[in-house]
């Protein structure tokens, strides 16, 4: 297919900085792949001299993949293609001796950012999981603004106070552990371009030009990085689109599309609007819908692909019924349209809608995947039992040392992790290397040295075991989970019996899959360390073959479903205090859930359904929700409402009777 003018515009433009307003379906990442091979084939640019980034892994693998159909592999040496926190990685890993950390830094995930939190307000304050939540997303809302511990102190007030604090304590034992978290790939980076210039230059040099892909979801940290990175030579395109601006939660700022113009003057803006994924009628909804938000850049989707069929309105008594019609409907569009599972998508505003969908789609035997859920690597039982195997086989590992030192509780604290940290940092060795080192009893308490000690005997002695071929290792990881108490120790911390057995299952089902691969009856018995290293690829391959859709209904929230395209779509839930959400309503904040709506509509190809129930169990009782204002919002002359339907006459009833029985004879033929 060829460019059209406005893409064309967008690929060959090189002369300065160029902002894409790139309109849903509008073929922005077939511009971004085709202005990487414009650059590397018309304008003397090498791969290795462009970096291309975006928000998910699986956004830069599908772009890295088209990028080596276009240009092939061999041209594509050197080329970056990658997610903004993998950008800030190599930075940091290419820059350890400025930033002045050991090379073989740890990398804090949420569940490790809450544990340290946890340990750290233990003994002074007496907390909940919700004030934890709460102290994480602080703690990252302050990174993304690019605002130190010091400053946050300096500043605070009300219960602020107490959340800086806790925030320096967690930012000085991170430095100690020589770990960083999520957060930190971004403004580590970003801090150590703005204060080295010789640092800013090396990479100013090293990446000659710059693209970015939804650049409307850049928070205040990752904006600054990209303009350090850029320079005054500026040359970048960045793509974006302000009406698909759904994550302010994550600290987002749709207001950076409009600092790039007072950043850089000489901004050419490209608006791409013609859509290739919708139909006309579904685009002109979307249109006037969003038109309800106040604007920077004005810009109008159309398609060439057909008015399309009206966007239709219909009702449950219950959610229960609401899902059962739903459900109904796409088992009478496939009989009679011979439609697959796999083009039908169930959308909502939140995870809890979807039980009443799930249970419908199994009473219907009818295949479905929800995105979203948890994969069983990501279990905290398999990291916690993953993370001991990790460290048999190579005692160098810290992350996954941090995780278990104290787990279950040994009475080895953040003080003297802080000090074990410190005095690995000295003397650049590993943490649990630094366990060994003599002298460490004159900084620990007592009872917390010999507990460092007790747990360093028990992590060689069992890796000696496990070096030994077949039952032997089995055995000493089967003696190790015994020996740590780890079943009694998810009874004292799971919410109930239920829930520890449940996550007991899954260790034990952990441990049969090391067992089969230690002890191989064809003579393939792997050691430890390949067990170990083949089950980190499947949970890596696990979460790639999470993303092999087949031929299933997709459920997934309109967050998820971004990005993506279906030829039917259902829009579920669309009711005041479920799209828009209550907590918006009462924030004031419709603006973001207009965008999440209109995200939700642009989805469709062909069809798009709305739905609705007139009763709805809420907190234990039945309230009868009001529809979303935003079906209010739409054309009206394109929607029709199912309850002001005009009554189907007999002969109409009889043909469509008639009809489907002829669909049926087909099919019974072709069987």
């Amino acid at each position: 297919m060829q460019l059209n003018p406005r893409q064309r515009e967008a690929v060959t433009y090189i002369g300065g900085p160029l902002l894409v307003l790139a309109g849903a379906g509008s073929g922005k990442t077939r511009v971004i792949t085709e202005k990487i091979a414009h650059l590397v084939r018309h304008c003397d640019y090498r791969a290795k001299d462009i970096a291309a980034v975006t928000f998910t892994n699986k956004a830069a693998r599908e772009m890295k993949e088209r990028i080596h159909k276009t240009l092939g592999r061999q041209a594509c040496r050197g080329l970056r293609v990658s997610t903004f926190h993998t950008l800030g990685l190599d930075i940091i890993r290419r820059e350890t001796a400025t930033l002045g950390m050991k090379p073989g830094f740890s990398l804090f995930d949420d569940q490790d950012s809450m544990a340290l939190l946890k340990a750290l307000t233990d003994d002074e304050l007496d907390v909940d999981k919700s004030w934890l939540k709460l102290a994480v997303s602080k703690i990252s809302n302050w990174k993304n603004d690019m605002r130190s511990p010091d400053a946050v102190l300096a500043s605070a007030e009300g219960d602020d106070q107490v959340f800086a604090v806790v925030y320096e304590q967690y930012q000085r034992h991170l430095k100690a552990y020589n770990a960083l978290d999520f957060d930190d790939l971004i403004l580590l980076p970003t801090v150590l371009l703005r204060d080295h210039p010789a640092v800013r230059e090396r990479w100013q040099k090293r990446i000659r030009y710059l693209l970015v892909d939804e650049y409307q979801d850049t928070n205040t940290s990752q904006y600054q990085l990209v303009r350090l990175l850029v320079g005054e030579r500026a040359r970048f395109t960045v793509v974006g689109d302000d009406d698909q601006s759904i994550y302010s939660w994550r600290g987002a700022q749709p207001k950076n599309l409009a600092l790039l113009q007072d950043d850089f003057p000489q901004l050419r803006v490209v608006k791409l609007e013609q859509n290739y994924r919708s139909m006309e009628r579904i685009l002109k909804c979307a249109n006037i819908l969003i038109d309800n938000n106040p604007h920077v850049f004005e810009k109008r989707l159309f398609s060439d692909m057909g008015y399309g069929e009206p966007l239709r309105v219909i009702f449950g008594r219950n959610e229960e019924n609401e899902a059962e019609r739903v459900v109904a409907e796409i088992v009478r569009e496939r009989f009679l349209e011979k439609t697959r599972y796999g083009d039908y998508a169930i959308l909502y505003r939140g995870n809890h809608q979807a039980r009443g969908f799930e249970k419908s789609l199994i009473n219907n035997r009818i295949p479905y995947k929800m995105t979203g859920g948890q994969s069983f690597f990501s279990r905290a039982e398999i990291k916690d039992i993953m993370a001991y195997l990790r460290l048999l086989v190579n005692p160098d590992d810290d992350n996954a040392f941090l995780r278990i030192i104290n787990l279950p509780r040994r009475g080895i604290g953040p003080t003297s992790m802080e000090r074990i940290g410190e005095l690995a940092n000295q003397e650049r060795v590993s943490l649990f290397s630094a366990c060994q080192i003599h002298g460490l009893n004159t900084l620990l308490s007592a009872p917390a040295f010999h507990a460092v000690q007790s747990f360093v005997e028990l992590i060689q002695r069992t890796a000696r075991k496990a070096a030994e071929p077949g039952e032997q290792s089995v055995h000493a990881i089967r003696d190790l989970i015994k020996f740590i108490q780890y079943e009694e120790w998810l009874f004292e911390s799971s919410p109930s019996p239920a829930a520890a057995e449940m996550r007991m299952k899954n260790v034990n089902e952990l441990y049969r899959w090391v067992s089969d691969m230690l002890k191989d009856d064809d003579d393939e018995a792997l050691s430890l360390e390949q067990a170990v290293n083949k089950l980190m690829l499947r949970d890596m391959l696990s979460r790639q073959d999470e993303e092999d859709d087949g031929d299933q209904v997709q459920l997934m929230t309109l967050h998820a479903s971004k990005g993506l395209e279906f030829p039917y779509v259902f829009m579920v839930g669309m009711e005041e205090g479920l799209l828009p959400h209550q907590s918006s309503i009462d924030e004031g904040n419709i603006e973001e859930e207009r965008r999440l709506a209109y995200v939700g509509i642009t989805r469709a190809q062909q069809r798009l359904i709305f739905t609705l129930a007139r009763e709805r169990r809420q907190y234990g009782e039945t309230i009868r929700p009001e529809p979303s204002r935003f079906l209010f919002e739409l054309p009206q002359d394109d929607v029709k409402w199912e309850d002001s339907q005009t009554k189907v006459s007999h002969e109409e009833k009889q043909q469509r009777s008639a009809s489907n029985i002829a669909a049926l004879r087909n099919m019974l033929k072709k069987d």
